[in-house]
């Protein structure tokens, strides 16, 4: 087992030298895998933040005690994930994390507070709107009905990483911009003694709009996920039916399968 660390030796890469990468030679996994590995989880647990210098291949490949081969193989894995980018003059920087959420009944707020991630909200849109077909089926109501809609962007390291449209039956909560701005959706709802219990949700995939690409910092026609919920409490009532998109460049969804018996 190879521990490296230790003072840093350029002042581009502060951050770097503070971190403690176990690198082994004799195990199967190649040496520039282990690397890519280490740095990303680094990343995403914010012990490497957005805006963060890891200097050139020369001087890692120093600093690491590793061949420049191995060091720019695992930094091209980054790149390629858009976690990591190259700047002539500069060196290798920090560009964000991806988000890696649990495919489960959760919140986004929470799990990228849990993960240390510095979410943020804009509330882009709360107001009453009569329901479509889609949103009065999903929530019980009768077509053109009043119902809540939320819109929010959610952002993280001051980046945005979703775009949110909720729809929520009118006298279930108060729903507060400025509460909505500085916590999660579920959170509020279990304050408010809402107990969540199950949900159906769709995952999918399509391009940015123009209007979507802008508010999400990405290009028109972009890659975005989809995701589709209607969440149900305790009794069997359905309490919110949402359409959310998340940049694909930056979001990823985590699940376990299990085989069946």
């Amino acid at each position: 087992m190879v521990r490296t660390g230790g003072p840093a030796r350029a002042a581009t890469a502060p951050a770097l030298s503070t971190l403690d990468f176990a690198l082994d030679r004799r195990s199967p996994v190649p040496l520039y895998h282990q690397l890519a590995r280490q740095l990303e989880a680094a990343i995403e647990h914010g012990a490497l933040a957005p805006g963060n210098l890891l200097g050139n291949e020369v001087d890692l490949s120093v600093r690491l005690g590793l061949s420049r081969p191995t060091v720019r193989q695992a930094i091209r894995s980054l790149v390629d994930k858009g976690l990591l980018v190259r700047r002539r003059g500069v060196g290798t920087q920090v560009v964000h994390s991806q988000v890696r959420r649990p495919l489960a009944l959760s919140s986004l707020y929470d799990d990228l507070e849990a993960a240390g991630q510095g979410p943020t909200t804009q509330v882009v849109r709360n107001e009453e709107v009569a329901a479509s077909a889609d949103v009065a089926a999903a929530l019980g109501v009768a077509e053109g009905g009043v119902v809540t809609v939320l819109e929010r962007l959610r952002l993280t390291h001051g980046r945005p990483v979703a775009l949110l449209c909720n729809y929520l039956p009118t006298a279930l909560l108060d729903l507060d911009s400025a509460r909505l701005e500085a916590t999660g959706l579920y959170r509020m709802m279990r304050a408010g003694g809402i107990t969540l219990h199950s949900a159906r949700q769709t995952v999918g995939a399509r391009s940015a709009t123009r209007e979507e690409a802008d508010r999400l910092e990405e290009k028109e026609g972009a890659a975005l996920l989809t995701m589709r919920r209607t969440a149900y409490d305790d009794t069997g009532r359905p309490v919110e039916y949402g359409t959310h998109l998340y940049r694909a460049s930056r979001y990823t969804f985590d699940f376990q399968l299990l085989a069946r018996s």
